[in-house]
């Protein structure tokens, strides 16, 4: 467990430095890209909401089909 907990951190550190890096060594012009990372933000948001609404679809199922009467 703890290995696996290094590696979450470990990939967000990494992440967050990558973000840092990228922002600083962009080509664009500070509003645009506000505007593109807030438009990524928001994608990616939708993406999460989608993927959180059929994960919760399927485990609903998975509940209901194990709370059935077995025959």
């Amino acid at each position: 467990m703890r290995r696996v907990f290094s590696f979450f951190i470990g990939t967000l550190i990494g992440g967050i430095i990558g973000a840092a890096t990228a922002l600083l060594l962009t080509p664009a012009a500070g509003k645009d890209l506000r505007i593109q990372i807030g438009s990524r933000a928001k994608g990616l948001v939708d993406d999460i909401r989608q993927a959180a609404s059929s994960k919760r679809i399927e485990l609903k199922e998975r509940l209901d089909t194990l709370r059935a009467p077995r025959a």
